[in-house]
């Protein structure tokens, strides 16, 4: 048995640097075993943006007459000059998180897949690891129901590797990774079409922003069937996979490939935690405390496997946590973080705080500030003038309750926002300020002087 400090099961965005920062203080072994960096770095946010920046630019290209540019001919998507430039943005990180912990003398590497052998055991490749203190932090995977395993398909991680540009993809799921893979690869020159269960796209978003990102994409030329029941796929003797729902009557779609986009689902079941009194919900979610802690001393859990948040930015903040509770300060929370994230549609999501929806239901008398990106001098001379902004303030406090930017620059642009509600500043500070023109934040001042009640 190899004794440690510590261990850490996962190199994702809460595992990799706090194995560097407990190096500083003791022997720390580091367990992965799939590529180093997690989801983020290898088929996530990286990756995917990598991409939707390509599918960006053949959006210029289209329409670059609107912009007063004459091209001799059309683009043409190359797809694996796409991939070759996605894996060798992601293959830099990678190599360059190798290095740092080959580097460290404090670090070990064990490449292969760990389970628990009691709650501070740790079986990795015949060995046993032990320590005192663990850190689980192994993600999570696509989600597909076994309903759809007798079908070829693609997840948003295998289509990432594949060269070949689908002539019709069918998307089984209408939210976040449904809809920035139907745009991406729409741009890319496929027939896109998105079938999704709910009566509307992305519906944890407010009616007005489902409706919103619907129409742009309708823009783009995708196809959307909403109210989708009991879907069903099945592969055709051409290799086409027809999908077959219910609507108000029966739906049938034939594509040439199918992405599942329903979904994730924790990485917790190959641990063997039966062999541990580590808890877990029905979901296989690792219950966690305010601090990232188990119900084990000594054990916890941070990023998508605890069910505490599902972004790069909130496992990133789950390792600032755990290591300010591990320093004794213990000023960092994770009930203090507000919700806050990007949907990378073209124009993108930026989101903060609460929706309208929630605001009301939890009993807050709410002033409502709305422009729409028509009235935005930048955004009509960008030729991008689809989305809108909007703030939710709380009429007593007048503190945020929440935001959103949907349209060109909404994910640079909510951070402003974002900073506000940490500082828990009143919305006249915004209000007030002077920013510079022509930019697309500097209508945020002018909407905030047109407030409307909303009850």
């Amino acid at each position: 048995m190899v004794h440690y400090d510590y261990i850490i099961i996962g190199s994702g965005q809460a595992g990799t640097p706090l194995a560097f920062s407990l190096a500083k203080s003791g022997r720390v072994a580091i367990i992965e075993k799939g590529q180093l960096g997690g989801t983020c770095v290898n088929n996530g946010c990286i990756p995917t943006k990598t991409y939707i920046a390509s599918a960006r630019k053949m959006w210029d290209i289209s329409h670059a007459k609107d912009y007063g540019i004459d091209l001799p001919q059309s683009g043409k998507a190359n797809m694996q000059k796409i991939k070759a430039r996605k894996e060798a943005i992601i293959g830099a990180d990678r190599n360059g998180i190798e290095k740092g912990f080959l580097s460290d003398e404090n670090i070990t590497l064990y490449r292969g897949e760990a389970h628990f052998v009691s709650d501070y055991e740790i079986a990795v490749n015949g060995e046993t690891l032990t320590a005192k203190n663990i850190f689980i932090n192994v993600g999570s995977r696509p989600r597909v129901p076994e309903a759809y395993q007798h079908t070829p398909y693609f997840t948003n991680e295998n289509l990432l590797q594949t060269t070949e540009l689908p002539e019709h993809l069918v998307i089984i799921g209408g939210s976040f990774i449904g809809v920035e893979f139907a745009q991406m690869f729409k741009r890319f020159g496929s027939k896109v079409t998105i079938v999704e269960r709910a009566d509307r796209l992305i519906k944890v978003e407010d009616e007005d922003i489902s409706e919103a990102v619907g129409d742009i994409l309708r823009s783009d030329g995708i196809d959307i069937i909403l109210n989708a029941d009991d879907i069903q796929t099945s592969q055709n003797n051409d290799g086409s996979i027809t999908v077959n729902a219910t609507k108000d009557k029966s739906v049938s779609v034939t594509g040439s490939h199918i992405l599942l986009a329903i979904g994730r689902l924790p990485n917790t079941d190959t641990l063997q935690l039966q062999n541990t009194h580590i808890k877990v919900n029905e979901r296989g979610f690792v219950e966690v405390d305010d601090y990232g802690r188990t119900n084990v001393a000594g054990i916890f859990a941070m990023g998508d496997c605890n069910g505490k948040g599902a972004f790069t930015h909130t496992s990133y903040h789950d390792y600032q946590v755990v290591e300010s509770f591990l320093s004794g300060a213990k000023t960092r929370k994770i009930s203090d973080r507000i919700t806050t994230y990007g949907l990378f549609t073209d124009p993108p999501l930026g989101r903060v705080g609460m929706t309208k929806k929630e605001a009301l239901q939890k009993g807050h008398k709410i002033l409502l500030a709305h422009r729409p990106m028509t009235k935005i001098n930048r955004a009509k001379a960008k030729g991008e003038t689809k989305g809108f902004m909007q703030a939710i303030i709380d009429a007593d406090t007048q503190l945020f309750l929440g935001a959103c930017v949907l349209g060109v620059g909404g994910d640079e642009i909510i951070s402003a926002l974002t900073n506000l509600m940490y500082a828990k500043q009143p919305y006249t500070v915004l209000r007030d300020a002077v920013h510079i023109h022509p930019t697309v934040s500097e209508l945020l001042p002018t909407a905030l002087e047109d407030l409307t009640p909303l009850n």
